[in-house]
C-alpha cells in the first residue's frame, strides 16, 4: 500500500551505467522533476556524476536518500534541518523532538487566530478592531504580564493602607493564559486586556481601592474589608428572601446592625463603586481566562443595599 502511494522504484537504467536521471527519479518517486532538481540545487540530494551531456545522474543510494528527504519534508522540516540530518550533524529523533515543540507553538498560534476570528465574526468588528484584537491575543507572556503589572500599579500605587488581601486576590484573579488556551480563554483575555487598559476603568478601580484605604487604620486586620462586603451581601440576600422593602424601618435595622452610625452617603458611594457593572464583567472575564466558573456578582444583593442606602441619603 505504501509503495503504491509513494510511486514505484525507478526503472533500471538502460544506459548500462546503473545511474538514474532526474526524470527517472521523478517517474519512480511520484515527485516532480522540478522538486527533485530544486533539492539537488539546495545541496540535499547530490548527483554522483553528470552525463556527457551535462545531465545530473544518481545511484541507488540516491533513491533511498530521496525518500528520506521527502519524508522529512512532509513532516514539516525545513531544508536546513534536512541537510543537518543527512550530514549526521543531528539525529532524526532530535529533529523530531524540536519539531514537536515548533508544531505545538504553531497549534497555539492557530488557536489564537481562530479565537480572534470568532470574536470578529460575533462582534461584527471593523478591520481596525480586528487588528487590535489580533495584536492583543498574540502578545508574549512577558508582554501580557507587563500589562497586568501596569494595571496593578495604577490601581494600588501609593495606597499603602489598602487591604493587602484585596491586592493579592486581584493579582491572582488575573492569571495569565495557560500554555494551551481554549478559544474561549483567548477571547476572554482579549476583552480583559482591552478593559484593564481603558483609562476610565482604571480610574474606577483606583477609586474603589481608595475607598478601601481611606478607613483602614494600622490596627485593622487584613481581610476585614472582604469580610465586611461578604457580610453585607449575606444580609442583603436574607432581606431579599424575606421581602424586606429597602426603604422600610426593617431595612434600617439591618443596615445599622452592620454599619452602625457610619455616614450613609459615603457608604452609598463605596457600595455603588464596588457593584459597578464593569467590575462584575472584569471578574467574569478573569475567571474565564483562568478556566473556572465565575463567582456570582450578587447583582440583586448589591442593588438592594444601594436602594436601602439611597433611601436613607434621600430622606
Amino acid at each position: 500500500m505504501l509503495s503504491s502511494l509513494r510511486g514505484h522504484p525507478p526503472d533500471p537504467p538502460k544506459n548500462g551505467t546503473g545511474l538514474f536521471t532526474i526524470g527517472q527519479l521523478a517517474r519512480g518517486s511520484g515527485l516532480s522533476a522540478r522538486t527533485i532538481r530544486y533539492w539537488s540545487d539546495e545541496g540535499v540530494l547530490h548527483p554522483v556524476t553528470r552525463s556527457a551531456g551535462g545531465y545530473r545522474l544518481y545511484d541507488a543510494e540516491s533513491v533511498a536518500r530521496l525518500e528520506l528527504i521527502r519524508t522529512l519534508r512532509e513532516l514539516g522540516l525545513g531544508l536546513d534541518q534536512v541537510r543537518r540530518v543527512l550530514a549526521g550533524e543531528t539525529t532524526v529523533a532530535e529533529v523530531a523532538a524540536a519539531h514537536v515543540v515548533a508544531l505545538d507553538a504553531r497549534i497555539r498560534a492557530l488557536k489564537v487566530t481562530r479565537a480572534v476570528l470568532s470574536t470578529v465574526a460575533r462582534r461584527g468588528s471593523t478591520a481596525e478592531e480586528m487588528t487590535l484584537m489580533n495584536k492583543l491575543a498574540r502578545l508574549s507572556a512577558a508582554e501580557r504580564g507587563r500589562i497586568i503589572d501596569d494595571f496593578m500599579e495604577e490601581t494600588f500605587g501609593g495606597l499603602d493602607t489598602a487591604d493587602p488581601d484585596i491586592r493579592t486576590r486581584l493579582r491572582f484573579s488575573m492569571a495569565d493564559l495557560p500554555e494551551d488556551p481554549t478559544p474561549e480563554q483567548v477571547d476572554a483575555w482579549v476583552e480583559l486586556a482591552e478593559l484593564i487598559q481603558d483609562p476610565g476603568f482604571r480610574a474606577r478601580m483606583r477609586r474603589t481601592v481608595e475607598f478601601n484605604a481611606a478607613d483602614r487604620g494600622p490596627d485593622v486586620a487584613a481581610g476585614t474589608s472582604l469580610w465586611f462586603m461578604s457580610r453585607l451581601v449575606q444580609l442583603a440576600g436574607e432581606a431579599l428572601r424575606e421581602g424586606v422593602d429597602p426603604a422600610s424601618p426593617a431595612a434600617e435595622e439591618i443596615l445599622t446592625g452592620l454599619l452602625g452610625d457610619a455616614d450613609r452617603a459615603d457608604l452609598l458611594e463605596r457600595v455603588t463603586s464596588a457593584a459597578h457593572a464593569e467590575l462584575a464583567r472584569f471578574r467574569e472575564l478573569a475567571s474565564r481566562v483562568r478556566g473556572v466558573e465565575p463567582l456570582s456578582a450578587h447583582t440583586e444583593e448589591f442593588a438592594w443595599v444601594v436602594a436601602a442606602l439611597g433611601a436613607r441619603v434621600a430622606g
